[in-house]
């Protein structure tokens, strides 16, 4: 039996969605993309949302709509995919690593007030697994620590503290205390690439919880600013009669969303729930059936109902056992024909941070966590004899 890490869900109803796209002759941004982002706003509880073209864009331009740049900090956890790091070097600010909690994936929010300084703008947690964050903790902190806030431009004054930007990249569809992701943070990135439980192929988005001094429409409107070139219309607008004219405000980036992946998301999106369920009773199983055994694995739903995970990796911990040992359960079960993976290797270990003066020394929560780490496969399609062999190859492999 071979299983894959995470495929795609795609159905007939992704299928004809995209066909039925390419047979209305709009292709590029238009109104499947405005569908899709009204959809996810609705979905989320959120104020507004906007589509790009990758969870990466969202984060970026969403720093960049919040005038963060050079002489600014942001705080990104250590224990993290580069993207969420890799935004703040873009627009010239300085990234300021946070360990993890002792045996925890999530940020240590004691630490947190600690490194908020008068140069720090931005928070950027990270919803790993798809489990939340504490964003209570995280809001408390900035709260804690607003007299130091020094705002460079009229978002960031209304805002009057440093503002959470969450990756949310695994976490759509998840919720805390009754708030769904999209709604936790200030703003709140998704990523619809292929590998997570919602895609459109590649592609994000970014929401925004309600904030009565933000202007929704203007927020919406500087993030397609940002996304097109800085044109003051997009192509569907430029098809009204006589409105051909358009004008560039400035020069920005292009990362906009097409209809043809918009068409894939609204298709996902209306199958998301029984999706999400679908991962819940897996999650289940595994936990089950691993019981007995002497690992750890990230909790997604918990008795006291704090939090429900999207159910997006089940991250393992294998106890008393490092990387050497890991790698080897990881090449016993491709073996047996079963992929699995590791989330993550933390930031200061990559040769990228490491170049920026990061050491995996400074952050020994974060190698600790890594250290025995597997993730196992974990998808809406996964069917329970696949699920079953999973557990059963890997019950083998940490046995041998």
């Amino acid at each position: 039996m071979k299983i894959p890490f995470s495929p795609p869900d795609i159905g007939e109803d992704e299928i004809n969605e995209v066909v039925a796209a390419l047979k209305s002759g709009w292709i590029t941004t238009g109104p499947r993309t405005k569908k899709f982002e009204s959809m996810i706003t609705d979905f989320c509880k959120s104020s507004k949302s906007a589509c790009f073209d990758s969870c990466t864009a969202a984060l970026e331009m969403t720093l960049r709509l919040l005038g963060v740049g050079a002489g600014d900090e942001v705080i990104v956890p250590a224990y993290t995919y580069t993207a969420s790091a890799s935004v703040i070097c873009h627009v010239g600010a300085k990234p300021i690593m946070i360990d993890c909690a002792p045996n925890s994936f999530q940020m240590d929010y004691e630490q947190l007030p600690e490194l908020i300084t008068e140069h720090t703008k931005v928070i950027i947690p990270v919803d790993i697994g798809g489990v939340p964050c504490d964003y209570e903790k995280i809001f408390q902190a900035a709260e804690m620590k607003k007299s130091l806030f020094r705002p460079k431009n009229a978002v960031q004054e209304s805002f009057g503290r440093v503002i959470i930007v969450a990756d949310g990249a695994h976490s759509l569809g998840a919720s805390r205390k009754g708030t769904m992701t999209g709604s936790l943070a200030d703003f709140t990135a998704f990523s619809f690439h292929a590998v997570k439980n919602l895609t459109t192929g590649e592609g994000g988005a970014i929401t925004w919880k309600h904030h009565d001094f933000l202007d929704n429409d203007e927020i919406y409107r500087q993030y397609m600013l940002y996304s097109l070139h800085g044109q003051s219309k997009d192509a569907l607008a430029k098809t009204k009669l006589g409105a051909w004219e358009y004008d560039i405000e400035a020069p920005y980036y292009k990362c906009n969303m097409t209809d043809i992946s918009a068409a894939i998301g609204i298709a996902q999106l209306g199958r998301f729930p029984n999706m999400l369920e679908r991962r819940r009773k897996i999650v289940e199983y595994y936990n089950q059936n691993l019981a007995d055994r002497n690992v750890t694995t990230l909790e997604h739903y918990p008795q006291t109902g704090e939090f429900i995970s999207s159910g997006h990796l089940y991250l393992v911990s294998i106890t008393g056992k490092d990387s050497s040992f890991r790698n080897s359960v990881i090449e016993k079960m491709a073996e047996y024909g079963v992929s699995s993976n590791v989330h993550y290797k933390p930031l200061p270990m990559h040769t990228a941070y490491k170049n920026l003066g990061f050491s995996i020394s400074d952050f020994p929560n974060a190698y600790h966590m890594y250290d025995n780490e597997i993730t196992l496969p974990l998808y809406s399609t996964l069917t329970d004899e696949q699920a079953a062999f999973v557990i059963e190859t890997f019950r083998k492999a940490i046995s041998e």
